[in-house]
């Protein structure tokens, strides 16, 4: 199938606190997005921080910007153009300096300096985080800092166009380039993205006017501004995939929100795409989730066992450093095949699978896949290809590593946020997560004690017991069953009732009118 081919759909439900982003492709889920209202340092949020202590065993600094661990910024994302980034700020700060169109140029700094000659301790610096906190680690930030639009990426103090390499046509990028100059600001740099190719020069125009704009309201905020300080953030979660997300191929857009809805309407317009026809407002009474079978996606797909198809498996562990995956055959066998044969339809299965897993759970660093082996390098090199080709729609840039003599692929896959981690296991019931339940005969002499007091403390003449249908075996089998050695002791039936609701191991106590009995003390077990 075609990538034009492919039915791609937005489901957006909203919560109090969070907004929940499921982008599904042919009805499958291959990407979930949770934007949270207390978020902080997300992607393309831009602060003015503060220089807390230069490190130059690792020729990098430590930004103060608010969070809980300071950022980290190395002298490769300081930009060429940083000691000019530098003094505007400085003088937008003092002296409310707001435009950048005649600002001189600083020397550039040199690409294997030291930081220490451009930055020093309590420096106030513009910084834009490049990769949200994850785990232990504070933010990592640049100072090249951009805006992104839906056609543009607007680049202070660059002073050149580039065209995404993406746009291939020789002509249709000489167009686009002749475009933007005659448009761009003087000291700007523009990057062209490829949603831009074939689009018109108003489109083009109208989406540099709104990137200048934020440029200007985000220096407005710096005149006397003390760090730590967000001077702008980038759209919100929702705004940004459509920005990057929707396309002509795009088929529909669902949200269960009022609110929400009219804000992607009033985006979508307000980027010239004529796309608010695909919008739908989701009025119906079942959960949005539920009604497009994203939830039951979610539920079967987080799981440390992915169960793929026929038999094949995942077993997917996240650590620290990194992600490994391990593939399994199951149970399928075909007769009719080869060892060699077998092996390989199933790594091309799960090899699909896994390619749809790093995008469902964002993750990224270093993935390692322990493959089924294959004998003939042809396979490998078959299996490396396949790969490609599964992960070519992720936009997250990355590496794919040939499989090794021991069946094994390496992929390194951009991380900029927190791998997405859904617990899909519950506390067991049982041993509440303990891991231990109670042995039988502590749990027949918990019963009994439990009886024997209700009876002769509590003085409650009728009384039921609700269990486990198993339990309910257990005290009631036989012609001398527990039950019985209960009404020759008390003179009195307790009634047995079984219930499948229940745990194996719990139990409760009625009175006669069916309400749980209230110990007055805790029974103890006596020796």
């Amino acid at each position: 199938m075609s990538e034009s081919e492919v039915t791609r759909e937005l489901i957006i439900t909203s919560h109090p606190h969070e907004v929940q982003i499921a982008l599904l492709e042919d009805k499958r889920l291959v990407e979930i997005h949770r934007e949270k209202s207390s978020d902080q340092f997300s992607v393309g949020d831009i602060y003015l921080g503060k220089v807390k202590k230069i490190n130059p065993g690792l020729n990098a600094a430590f930004i103060s910007v608010g969070s809980e661990k300071d950022a980290f910024l190395h002298y490769l994302d300081l930009g060429a153009h940083v000691q000019t980034l530098n003094e505007f700020v400085k003088q937008a700060i003092e002296k409310n300096k707001q435009s950048i169109a005649n600002f001189a140029y600083q020397p550039e700094i040199e690409k294997n300096g030291k930081i220490g000659s451009v930055l020093s301790s309590g420096q106030q610096l513009l910084v834009q985080i490049a990769k949200e906190p994850i785990s232990t680690k504070g933010p990592r930030v640049s100072t090249e800092i951009s805006f992104a639009g839906r056609y543009l990426v607007l680049v202070p103090f660059m002073d050149k166009v580039t065209v995404s390499q993406k746009i291939k046509s020789a002509q249709e990028r000489k167009r686009l380039k002749k475009i933007v100059q005659g448009i761009k600001p003087k000291n700007f740099g523009i990057i062209i993205r490829t949603v831009a190719e074939n689009k018109q020069v108003d489109d083009i125009s109208e989406d540099l006017r709104q990137l200048v704009e934020r440029w200007k309201v985000a220096v407005s905020k710096l005149h006397r501004a003390v760090p730590p300080t967000k001077i702008a953030a980038d759209l919100d979660k929702t705004s940004a995939l459509i920005r990057d997300l929707v396309n002509e191929s795009f088929n529909a857009i669902y949200v269960d929100s009022l609110s929400l809805y009219n804000e992607i309407k009033t985006y979508l317009k307000s980027i010239s795409f004529d796309k608010t026809k695909i919008l739908h407002q989701y009025k119906e009474k079942q959960p949005i989730f539920e009604h497009f079978n994203v939830a039951l996606q979610i539920k079967s797909s987080f799981g440390k066992i992915v169960t793929v198809k026929n038999g094949v498996y995942l077993i997917i562990e996240h650590t620290e450093a990194m992600h490994v995956i391990d593939v399994n055959s199951g149970k399928r066998v075909k007769s009719n095949l080869s060892q060699e044969e077998n092996a390989m339809e199933v790594n091309l299965i799960a090899a699909a699978e896994i390619a749809r897993q790093l995008r469902l759970r964002d993750m990224g660093g270093i993935i390692t896949i322990d493959f089924i082996d294959l004998a003939q390098s042809a396979n490998r090199t078959q299996l490396l290809n396949s790969m490609k080709e599964f992960m070519a729609p992720d936009k997250a840039r990355h590496t794919i590593l040939p499989v090794n003599k021991f069946g094994i692929m390496q992929i390194t896959r951009q991380r900029v946020r927190q791998a997405t981690i859904i617990e899909t296991a519950e506390l067991c019931p049982s041993c509440q997560g303990t891991g231990k339940v109670k042995a039988s005969i502590l749990l027949e002499e918990e019963v009994d004690n439990t009886i024997d007091f209700l009876i002769k403390k509590q003085h409650e003449s009728k009384i039921t017991i609700v269990l486990h249908p198993y339990l309910y075996a257990y005290f009631t089998k036989g012609l001398f069953s527990k039950k019985m050695k209960w009404y020759l002791k008390y003179k009195q039936w307790i009634k047995v009732k079984s219930n499948s609701d229940y745990n194996i191991l719990e139990y409760r106590f009625l009175n006669s009118e069916n309400e749980e009995i209230v110990l007055w003390k805790t029974p103890h077990v006596t020796n």
